[in-house]
């Protein structure tokens, strides 16, 4: 019989197995902490939540579903995947001989494209709201490459089915039913997909539903963006019309990076078929650590806390909204009534590239997004700003009235800027290195951050108390 080790390197710490590793990750800590998260997408979760994704169960393959399984040794992970399941149909109001939910995919992409190969057949037609509207990758969305003269798929939905977008209204920046109306009688899609990833006004399901049954279509609505606002009942129900929901957990939901698939149990036989294109079709064995981590996050979400926080994230994209508009700027429809706001930049001459540059400097972190109008995703008129990461660092709307006028400031001395460095992102972007204002600002945002707690760690515990390179 050989020896038993005393140690393993397995028990070593991070820091002593790999101290590069461990300083960047205490670097991104202090960046978390001291810049503006303003990324509508992104949001800071629990230590319950990290702790799930840091344990054991990240050494368990699971492959299959609870009892059902293609290896041993899951007696545990079978309770942690029905936990999850359960709590999932109970967060969402939903009676279990109704709906079932599968809870394994990696990310609401995987997740969007399961329902796809799950309910459709390779070059089905799909109809999705087009990305420049809102819309997200996996809808459908493709482009014109001028190099090649044709059609280019950007998104693998895009190239194994057939999409059409539909848009919004570019006056009101609302989606045009009336027009998604008359595309859909003419394309008949198998498939409407609603819901995206920048509209910040609610969803009326029941035209969208209205349009599915006219032209003998399925109904799939991703609430990735919305989902802690659908839990909570702060937002329009997509349950009550839609077949299949879709969903990130990371995001409103505040949870760990993973996505579940709701889906209706009626004749049309949904559940073996999603089941299906999860795995075997599509992924390999689950990652219980992140469906443990979801469980948990449900536990919260169905509180009176998190209902309150999502209140307090619809109050404080209002305050944002309102204090932009009283200096003066341009809103894609006049406002918002969820968790984001798109800022319409090209009244001022500025492009949204150059805006989320000038923001990265002053330690406010934003993206670039298309407004309508817009003819490309890649050279947008706008930005995105998001409330949720915020808010779950307790500020609230007068704090969101502060972050308005540092990014009314931001977009000034771009103005400034750009009045010597020209059009071209390039010069810029080398511009904004050594000014003085840029400088003076970005102080003030990070001692105005600072002075707000974080989730997951301790501040007070930090390696490093100021942003580092």
């Amino acid at each position: 019989m050989s020896a038993i080790p005393k140690t393993l390197p397995g028990n070593m710490s991070l820091e002593e197995h790999d101290p590069v590793m461990a300083d960047l990750i205490e670097k991104e800590k202090t960046r978390q902490w001291s810049c503006l998260e303003l990324i509508a997408s992104e949001n800071f979760t629990s230590r319950a939540v990290m702790e799930c994704l840091g344990s054991a169960l990240t050494n368990k393959y699971a492959e299959g579903l609870p009892h059902a399984r293609y290896y041993g040794g899951n007696e545990i992970v079978d309770q942690i995947e029905d936990l999850c399941r359960n709590r999932a149909l109970e967060a969402y109001r939903l009676d279990p001989k109704e709906w079932g939910v599968n809870v394994q995919p990696y990310s609401g992409s995987p997740a969007n494209f399961a329902v796809y190969t799950g309910l459709l057949r390779p070059h089905d037609r799909i109809m999705g709201l087009d990305l420049p509207s809102g819309g997200h990758l996996t809808h459908g969305f493709y482009t014109y490459s001028k190099a090649e003269n044709t059609r280019k798929a950007v998104s693998a939905t895009s190239v194994y089915f057939e999409s059409l977008p539909y848009r919004v209204n570019p006056e009101t920046g609302l989606i045009d039913f009336d027009e998604l109306r008359k595309l859909a009688a003419l394309f008949k899609p198998a498939m409407i997909v609603c819901g995206g990833s920048a509209y910040p006004r609610d969803w009326d399901y029941t035209q969208f539903r209205a349009i599915a049954d006219e032209n003998g279509a399925l109904l799939l609505c991703d609430m990735a963006h919305i989902s802690g606002l659908v839990l909570t009942q702060e937002a329009n129900n997509p349950f009550d019309y839609c077949d299949v929901v879709t969903t990130t957990c990371h995001k409103s939901m505040r949870g760990p990076r993973a996505g579940m698939i709701f889906f209706k149990k009626d004749s049309r036989n949904f559940e073996p078929r999603i089941n299906n294109a999860v795995f075997p079709a599509l992924q390999g064995g689950p990652h219980e650590h992140q469906i443990a981590g979801i469980a948990t996050q449900l536990k919260e979400c169905m509180s009176p806390v998190f209902k309150t926080y999502i209140q307090q994230v619809k109050t404080n994209a209002a305050a944002c909204a309102a204090r932009l508009v009283e200096h003066g700027y341009t809103l894609c429809t006049g406002g918002t009534e969820n968790h984001l706001l798109l800022w319409d930049l090209r009244p001022q001459g500025l492009t949204g590239s150059k805006m989320e540059k000038i923001c990265d400097a002053v330690h406010i972190t934003l993206n670039k997004n298309a407004v309508q109008g817009d003819r490309s995703a890649v050279s947008p008129g706008g930005v995105r700003i998001g409330a949720p990461a915020l808010t779950t660092r307790g500020m609230g709307a007068a704090d969101f009235q502060a972050i308005a006028d540092f990014l009314h400031r931001a977009a000034q001395i771009a103005l400034k800027i750009q009045e010597t460095s020209g059009k071209q992102l390039k010069q810029f972007v080398e511009a904004l290195a050594n000014n003085a204002d840029i400088k003076a600002l970005g102080d003030e945002v990070t001692a105005f951050a600072q002075r707000f707690p974080m989730p997951g760690f301790n501040v007070s515990e930090l390696k490093y108390k100021t942003l580092q390179a």
